[in-house]
């Protein structure tokens, strides 16, 4: 065999760890995927802030004790959780996937959960922290990969390809593409006021051109190359045309400004990065706050979130890095789960919210990931970006969002392998794509999907071909999407 030959070469330590050229991959390959999903999802460190930093609890105390330092406090310690548990998932499980602060979930903990009568920060952590050790007990006695394994595999091609659309949906509203409106019976229109206006939303669509041409011609690193570029061109268009925020104060915005982050160069580079909120949550502390049976609600609805998000995604990147066997299973499904679930914990116990799995990781396979060598370094940034938290402030929303567009394509593709013809798997996949971009949340797509399934399958009469764990999980969907009926009819007793 000819010393030439590529798989003739000797590999060195990094690629026999991390099986790279196995998974027909390259180190470069890998870094450029790693970058990539950095800058697609590193504006966690900088929204996560915004949105649990800036909201009081029952008492009225801030994360960290006061208003004016509970923002860069959690900003330091949401990028340092992001940072460890994505090197160790990838690490430990070789999975091109990124774990952060989960959206939706910190929103429904800085306002569902902390401002609930005498609840305070600290106690509501304690909640994130002990529905992450609830899954954990759950991967660790084999049910949550049961349940996963129960799953036809066209519904988890479905859970895949509504997650595609998800994040397209998230991408476009993220850059002020697609926005909600203000008035009428229409939910969401094209730009401000039907219309496309406004500096940033040229640069996000000369983003999503270059990025998809470069995807058309082949261009290795198009996705991390259009990010870069997209930044620059807004850097330049914020120095010339001084657009500004689109959120200005209180009750006054500018529809044609910046989403979250303004691209102009920072004065500093590096700052001291304030960790003092690890460890300061109370994990019984809501026991005697809210009552036993509100807390315990409250855990489950954290539990289910979190419980099918993270299979949903993990599919989806599965999927698209073409990882899966042929049930639709990712290589070391029990250390992914393993993992995710330490992160939830390890989030609450930071005070910064559970932490997940990014579908954002999917941009980062789209430019070629395989391997967890990905992982760990989007994690290594992520640790970077404690001390370079002004550098990551420079990419807005709309220089960083053609990626997930362009992924979202991607990830759709997989439409073609679920059988239009059978009804009992093309609605509850139909529902479970739909409903994941239309709600705005993966677990109502799953959930509807599954429950959809169950019926279908009972009024065909072929119950008994249903899973059990189907069945378990029908029931527990059923509870979810009745919660709140669930806690006034319980509060009532």
């Amino acid at each position: 065999m000819s010393t030439s030959d590529p798989a003739a070469a000797p590999h060195n330590v990094v690629e026999r760890f991390f099986a790279v050229r196995q998974r027909g991959s390259t180190v470069g390959r890998e870094v450029r995927g790693g970058l990539v999903t950095f800058f697609t999802m590193a504006y966690i460190v900088v929204l996560n802030p915004l949105i649990i930093g800036t909201e009081a609890d029952a008492s009225g105390g801030f994360l960290g004790g006061d208003a004016a330092t509970a923002m860069p406090k959690v900003a330091a310690a949401t990028a340092l959780v992001a940072g460890v548990m994505t090197i160790l998932m990838g690490v430990v499980a070789n999975y091109p996937l990124a774990l952060a602060t989960g959206l939706g979930l910190n929103a429904f903990v800085a306002v569902g959960v902390a401002k609930l009568p005498g609840m305070t920060w600290a106690d509501a952590m304690g909640l994130v922290v002990l529905e992450g050790l609830i899954i954990l007990v759950l991967v660790l006695t084999g049910f949550r990969t049961a349940v996963f394994h129960a799953v036809p595999v066209q519904l988890k091609t479905a859970i895949s390809v509504g997650i595609g659309l998800f994040i397209t949906i998230v991408g476009f509203v993220d850059a002020g593409f697609v926005r909600r409106t203000q008035k009428g019976p229409t939910p969401v229109e094209l730009g401000a006021g039907g219309f496309l206006a406004g500096w940033p939303t040229v640069v996000f669509v000369v983003g999503l051109i270059i990025t998809a041409s470069l995807l058309a011609r082949k261009v290795r690193g198009a996705i991390l190359i259009g990010i870069v570029t997209a930044t620059a061109l807004a850097i330049l268009v914020e120095a010339v045309a001084h657009v500004g925020p689109s959120f200005v104060a209180p009750g006054k915005t500018n529809p044609t400004g910046w989403g979250l982050n303004v691209p102009t160069l920072p004065d500093a580079v590096v700052d001291l990065p304030d960790f003092s909120l690890l460890g300061d949550f109370s994990l019984l502390g809501s026991f005697s706050a809210v009552g036993t049976v509100t807390t315990v609600l409250l855990v489950f609805t954290l539990l289910l979130a979190d419980f099918f998000d993270t299979m949903g995604t993990m599919v989806a990147i599965g999927a698209e890095a073409d990882l899966l066997d042929e049930e639709g299973v990712p290589p070391h499904t029990d250390r992914i789960l393993i993992v995710d679930s330490l992160a939830a914990a390890a989030g609450g116990a930071a005070c910064v919210s559970s932490n997940t799995s990014y579908i954002e990781s999917a941009s980062g396979v789209g430019e070629g990931a395989r391997t967890g060598l990905a992982s760990v370094v989007t994690g290594l940034l992520f640790l970077l970006a404690t001390v370079f938290a002004p550098l990551v402030q420079v990419v807005p929303y709309e220089a960083a969002t053609p990626a997930l567009v362009i992924v979202g394509f991607l990830m759709m593709t997989q439409v073609k392998s679920i059988d239009w013809e059978d009804i009992e798997i093309a609605l509850p996949a139909f529902l479970t794509i739909v409903l994941m971009p239309f709600t705005y949340s993966i677990t109502a797509g799953i959930g509807a999907g599954f429950l959809t399934f169950v019926v279908l399958k009972v009024v065909r009469g072929k119950a008994a071909a249903v899973h059990p764990l189907l069945w378990v999980t029908s029931a527990l969907f059923l509870v979810y999407f009745a919660i709140d009926p669930l806690k006034d009819a319980l509060g009532a007793v």
